[in-house]
């Protein structure tokens, strides 16, 4: 997996109360769009979510959105869709994480609420449980999930990360560095021969 083509981004429906967590994301979108990588998202056109998707197709990018039919009218402005989008419809969350799982190659968690939460928390488990180990980075702008960091750090101490060293997220605050970080990550892991999908979860 030394190639990355393509990358899910777990992001907020709405753009929080910080400026910078919009900047990220379409900092973000410029670069994977320049470095010709897919992203895949859950497909709205609100928040943070539609700017890193807006920022992707405005740069000449691919770009998939996911999203359950039973969101299309809360996520998504007058049932319309991003020019030059795949739009894949679901029939349930459940669905949709799986497939953005299935189409991904690296995974994203910008600043969002709990949906996002437990989308990283659910990738995060699959890689402890050793059902994959795609490169995971949480984009701590502005240090929105230092909190989540010292749980996990929490949970460690206390003895209940029995196999911490499955769960390897990368953590970065620099929007610039997320993309590059996530390249050389996927190809440390292919060089040590680590990389592996199970074939059931």
């Amino acid at each position: 997996m030394s190639k990355i083509k393509s990358v899910c981004v777990y992001c907020g429906s709405s753009n929080g109360n910080n400026e910078t967590y919009s900047h990220a994301a379409e900092t973000l979108g410029r670069a994977l769009a320049a470095a010709g990588i897919r992203l895949v998202y859950g497909g709205g056109t609100r928040g943070i979510m539609g700017t890193v998707a807006s920022a992707v197709r405005d740069n000449g990018g691919e770009v998939i959105g996911i999203i359950p039919e039973f969101l299309i009218q809360r996520e998504r402005h007058n049932n319309g869709h991003l020019d030059g989008s795949e739009v894949i419809l679901t029939k349930n969350m459940h669905e949709r994480k799986h497939l953005m799982f299935e189409k991904s190659d690296a995974f994203v968690a910008l600043p969002g609420g709990i949906g996002t939460l437990e989308e990283l928390v659910e990738i995060l488990t699959w890689s402890q449980l050793g059902r994959h180990n795609k490169p995971i980075l949480m984009a701590d702008i502005g240090g929105f999930w230092s909190p989540l960091i010292n749980l996990f750090d929490h949970m460690s101490d206390e003895g209940f990360f029995h196999s911490a060293a499955l769960v390897r997220p990368l953590v970065i605050e620099n929007a610039e560095k997320i993309l590059p970080a996530l390249l050389d990550e996927a190809e440390r892991i292919s060089a040590a021969g680590e990389f592996k999908i199970a074939e059931q979860f």
